[in-house]
């Protein structure tokens, strides 16, 4: 399939509006329990599981799976702490291994929530779907275009199956915002001129190589800081401040990208391979732009925010604190906040359970094909058009039948930009 820019959008949806995409499916009986299986028993993965138990009094957690069986075990401790009555999980359902998300998905779970490593979301949600599950999947979708090719043809899938995607772009689901974005729906601060997002912070916490560990097991333990599992940190973390741009352009594709970035403070020869701080501009046609700066350095001001431009006004957001509009019809967020994350179950778990179908698989895809495409021009050093990107064929990561731990680990250099050849 050739993919156009117009043929992009329109395969992968048009989002009209600030929620996500709504149609009806077969409902779960409301007397029966709704099976949950975990795939990526790590602190979100974890998370993810608490909160899917608290959206909905009957979820019973019936599987788990992952590398590390310490993690499985953490996971179903914690799970037991929440209630020991809605976890059934025998040994024979705690399921360890690269391709153990097939063992899992293959029970019969109703819901599969997805928190493995980035690099594996394509084969999963792939797979998940296949099995006809409903989903929880963690962002991003994908760490380069074959694979996001694939999450978007499955997304298809899923809305011919009428199956639930709810995905890990949890600012989607913060009250604040969607207050903001309905009115800028409804035309309150006119035509969008510019979009300024900044996501800055910190390095991630670095987990220590024990004594057991090979390379492949200690790289997977400290899996964001390598290409091979997460692309880099605009792809992993900042693709958060991205999404919220493709929010406010209403799910459009840009034009072209123009990025630069670096690794400036982490040290050449320390662990991972990726960058520590990217700037892009985002270039929709017509004089729009929409410029995203983020960055990992420790002792550096932190900073997490959304500024628009429009013809009758403007937006000003401070993540997590202040939600701002100025111009002509004026507007301060003064309500009570959420908890975005838990909301993400509560929607899904309730759609589940009424038969309604939230898919955000339109906007997850082109979320993450920004960062994608960010991160490709700052390693080129090379403005990147639409076309151009979608030709790309570089696969960062084998698939998961193809893993093993004694492979090779990721040894891919760090990029030179001006160096780095676009593939």
């Amino acid at each position: 399939m050739k993919y156009s820019r117009r043929n992009f959008i329109k395969t992968s949806g048009l989002v009209l509006g600030t929620l996500p995409f709504a149609s009806m499916a077969n409902s779960i009986n409301l007397n029966r329990k709704i099976k949950v299986g975990l795939i990526g028993c790590g602190g979100r993965g974890v998370g993810a599981l608490i909160q899917a138990m608290s959206a909905d009094p009957d979820v019973i957690i019936t599987a788990l799976a992952d590398v590390f069986p310490e993690q499985v075990d953490q996971a179903l401790k914690l799970a037991m702490k929440k209630d020991s009555a809605r976890v059934d999980v025998p040994k024979e359902r705690q399921f360890l291994g690269f391709e153990s998300y097939k063992d899992l998905i293959d029970t019969d779970v109703d819901i599969v929530l997805l928190c493995s490593p980035p690099n594996f979301r394509p084969d999963h949600i792939e797979y998940a779907v296949s099995k006809g599950k409903h989903i929880f999947c963690e962002k991003p979708v994908a760490i380069d275009i074959p694979g996001l090719k694939r999450v978007m043809e499955t997304v298809k899938i899923a809305k011919e199956k009428n199956l639930n995607i709810v995905s890990g772009f949890c600012f989607r689901y913060l009250t604040p915002n969607r207050e903001i974005m309905k009115r800028v729906a409804e035309g309150d601060i006119g035509e969008v001129k510019s979009v300024t997002t900044f996501r800055c912070g910190g390095e991630n916490t670095l987990k220590l190589r024990l004594a057991s560990y090979n390379e492949m097991q200690y790289q997977l333990k400290n899996w964001y800081y390598f290409q091979r599992y997460a692309a880099d940190l605009i792809v992993e973390q900042t693709v958060h401040s991205l999404d919220y741009m493709n929010w406010i352009m209403n799910n459009k594709l840009p034009k072209s990208v123009f990025a630069t970035g670096g690794r400036q403070t982490w040290k050449w020869d320390a662990i991972g391979n990726g960058f520590d701080h990217f700037a892009v501009e985002y270039d929709y046609g017509n004089g729009v732009k929409g410029v995203h700066f983020g960055r990992q350095q420790s002792g550096t001001d932190s900073r997490n925010s959304v500024e628009v431009l429009g013809s009758k006004g403007n937006v000003e957001v401070n993540l997590m604190s202040s939600y701002k509009i100025h111009g002509e019809k004026p507007y301060e967020f003064s309500g009570n906040s959420n908890n975005m994350y838990q909301t993400q179950h509560d929607e899904l778990l309730a759609a589940v359970r009424s038969g309604n179908v939230i898919n955000d698989g339109d906007h997850m895809v082109n979320s993450t094909l920004l960062a994608i495409w960010g991160k490709i021009s700052a390693y080129t050093g090379k403005r990147i058009t639409y076309e151009q990107i979608m030709s790309s064929k570089e696969v960062l990561s084998p698939l998961s039948k193809d893993f093993s731990w004694d492979m090779p680990a990721d040894n891919m250099e760090i990029a030179r930009p001006g160096m780095k050849s676009f593939v």
